[in-house]
């Protein structure tokens, strides 16, 4: 089975759950368990979060688009925005590491993304956006008509 979706929508902090629950009716066609599902959700939440609050610096004219590819048993997730970018992402990766201290960020999001799916790769440039690609193979994967 290979099928696929994509998302565009503003910038905004309430957008962040729409992404995060429409990957996961996405992703109920591969029969997740509820481990997976939540992992899925937490990392599209995470990248949506920070192209919303680093990307764009809440900036509603902002553009995110999120793009989900199924392909048998798993699941390959583009979430991509044309902000500001990331100067140093080996940096950005670092646990505990934020440009945001006066807001509180934890400085974990690339962490938990590295920790809940199979791959994970960033890329960005100043000026031109960043694009994270997350892969993630369900164990039980299979169609709901199996």
């Amino acid at each position: 089975m290979k099928n696929e979706m994509k998302l565009e929508f503003s910038a905004l902090s309430e957008n962040e759950a729409f992404a995060r629950v429409s990957v996961g009716a996405f992703a109920a066609q591969l029969d997740p368990d509820m481990n997976e599902l939540t992992e899925l959700k937490t990392v599209v939440s995470e990248a949506v979060t920070n192209s919303i609050l680093h990307g764009y610096d809440e900036n509603p004219a902002g553009t995110i688009c999120v793009m989900v590819k199924i392909d048998a048993d798993s699941m390959e997730i583009t979430i991509k925005d044309d902000g500001t970018g990331i100067e140093n992402v080996e940096q950005a990766k670092e646990p505990l590491f934020t440009t945001k201290p006066d807001m509180e960020r934890s400085g974990m999001g690339f962490t938990i993304m590295e920790n809940f799916m199979d791959e994970v790769e960033i890329i960005s440039e100043p000026g031109t956006g960043t694009t994270v690609y997350l892969k993630k193979r369900l164990a039980g994967a299979r169609t709901l008509c199996n």
